[in-house]
């Protein structure tokens, strides 16, 4: 371990990296046992390359996030690319403000044109939707950004795009396992100082960026003339706010009021402690802005800007606001959608389809029943939804939507908003609040409550130990509701391909969906209940919860 330790540090090109490793490698050889163990931890295994492509803490060590493993990504990448396409590889590299992400990829940029990858680098730093729009706009084979999205501050990552027939989205099987045996192949060939660097790569121009913007600001409807609305904004110390205000004004939507402390990027996210938008507390000072200035809505981006939130008045809350659930913003969206495409179905020649992941709410499906469009249940992560064939929206409950398929096939928090905020205008000139609008979604389809619990762990394996006792003991009851049917889809389900969830449905109508987290060290537990009414739906969703919480 040592003698790899060693090497690595011979190749590191990070003073700050190189300095931690030197420190530890002094300790581990005095005795130090938790600098053994600190040693262990990072290089008895690798980062593993997935379809989330790499995440992970800042540190040294292949069982972190660093230039080494940035170098030899990239590199195994590289060769992915020309094993693929030849000399007619390309790519396009974006990233955020996080730390080291400009570092991660100007080295990757250096590498990709060493390798003879036709490489170009977007021109600062952008959010994910841009990236994932330049895929497709610039028609290049690949592309990488550079981002941990809303993981915290520690943390960074690398997310791989494909272009040609994946039409810009992100990675799936078998392309995940291909790349990772190049990458595996770079990392034993020799240090990261032998590969070969160019700067010889282009730079993007701004009038990409412009793009971008035209085409997500055409998301938004026509809008009422004589109607405004005081709305809050919190880029949460991301790259949302530059190009979302741009996209704002472009669609000639009001300008919301954003807030200060949280508008510029910031790596240490220094007023929230996880920068999730999901996560309680990460809306406090936007609620508190929007209490301040007596605000109507609020609306939020993740620190990339690929996921949304949106936060309403709630005189019955303490605080006054609640923050909507990633499935009543779905609802929300997905029944506008489907009711624009019911009116203009004429005019399309292939019908469209909604789509979720499946541990979204069944809300989705039976709007799509209502109006008498298809439906697609898919894996989680967009990699999935994003390739839904004749998609008109698709969400995940994660706070991702797709409102814009032809231009991005990727999640997108800045047009999302965009198209939110208009139908926020449109609904207020007919007199609707969103509140409004939920209750009358909800006297079509019936009453959905979503719930979740996320069971954080500090040892992974324990995650596998829950979902094996559960596989070889599945419960006949939630409660008093029997099981009557407990489906593991380890193996698919003759629709799906095979992913690691346990999915449970009840006589009473619940359903409970079971699996690891692929991006942080959770088991969650998605809660679906349809009521006669939201107190009926409310406590069945309560009751379900409890059961849960006895299965664990």
């Amino acid at each position: 371990m040592l003698a790899n330790a060693r090497a690595w540090l011979e190749q590191d090109p990070d003073e700050a990296t190189r300095t931690e490793l030197e420190g530890l490698i002094e300790a581990a050889r005095s005795g130090d046992d938790a600098a053994i163990a600190e040693l262990h931890a990072r290089f008895d295994t690798r980062l593993a390359f997935g379809t989330a492509g790499l995440r992970g803490e800042l540190a040294a060590g292949p069982n972190r996030m660093n230039r080494v493993l940035v170098a030899q990504a990239a590199a195994g990448l590289a060769a992915y690319l020309l094993e693929k396409r030849g000399a007619q590889a390309s790519v396009v590299i974006g990233y955020d403000g996080r730390t080291n992400s400009q570092i991660f990829a100007r080295d990757s940029a250096e590498l990709f044109a060493g390798a003879g990858v036709r490489t170009i680098l977007l021109p600062r730093l952008l959010p994910t939707p841009v990236l994932a729009f330049a895929v497709r706009q610039l028609g290049v084979s690949a592309g990488v950004m550079v981002t941990a999205s809303h993981n915290p501050a520690r943390d960074n990552g690398y997310k791989v795009y494909l272009g040609d027939e994946d039409q810009g989205s992100q990675i799936v099987p078998p392309a995940d396992s291909e790349i990772a045996a190049y990458i595996a192949r770079v990392a034993g060939a020799g240090p990261i100082t032998e590969l070969p660097r160019s700067d010889a790569f282009e730079l993007a121009d701004e009038a990409l960026v412009y793009a971008y913007i035209v085409a997500t600001a055409a998301v938004s409807d026509e809008l009422p003339g004589d109607v405004g609305l005081d709305v809050v904004y919190t880029a949460m110390h991301g790259v949302g706010w530059d190009t979302a205000s741009r996209v704002f004004e472009a669609a000639g939507l009001p300008l919301p009021l954003s807030v200060a402390a949280q508008q510029e990027p910031d790596a240490a996210f220094p007023t929230v402690s996880f920068p999730n938008p999901e996560e309680p507390g990460a809306l406090d000072l936007a609620m508190q802005t929007a209490r301040e200035h007596r605000a109507e809505l609020i609306l939020a981006n993740d620190p990339d800007a690929d996921r949304f939130a949106v936060a309403i008045p709630a005189p019955e809350v303490d605080g006054g606001w609640r923050r909507l659930s990633g499935n009543e913003l779905g609802t929300l969206l997905g029944w506008a959608a489907a009711e624009e495409e019911a009116g203009t179905r004429g005019a399309h020649r292939t019908p469209k389809v909604l789509s979720a992941s499946i541990v979204s709410s069944p809300a989705l499906r039976a709007i799509a029943d209502h109006f008498g469009l298809g439906y697609v249940d898919t894996l989680t992560g967009f990699k999935w939804i994003s390739r839904t064939p004749d998609l008109l929206f698709g969400y995940e409950e994660a706070l991702g939507y797709l409102v814009n398929p032809e231009t991005v096939r990727d999640k997108d928090g800045i047009s999302a908003a965009t198209r939110f905020l208009g139908l926020a205008l449109r609904w207020k000139a007919a007199g609707r609040t969103v509140a409004d609008q939920l209750e009358l979604i909800a006297g079509e389809i019936g009453h959905y409550a979503s719930g979740q619990i996320s069971l954080r762990v500090t040892d992974l394996a324990e995650r596998g130990r829950i979902m094996d006792r559960l596989r070889s003991d599945p419960p006949t009851s939630l409660g008093t509701d029997p099981v009557t049917a407990f489906d593991d889809l380890a193996h698919g389900d003759g629709e799906l391909p095979p992913d690691n969830i346990l999915r449970i449905r009840t006589a009473g109508g619940s359903r409970v969906m079971i699996r690891p987290s692929g991006t942080e060290p959770k088991l969650k537990m998605y809660l679906d209940v349809r009521g006669d009414s939201a107190a009926d739906a409310s406590a069945r969703l309560a009751a379900l919860d409890a059961s849960v919480h006895a299965l664990l």
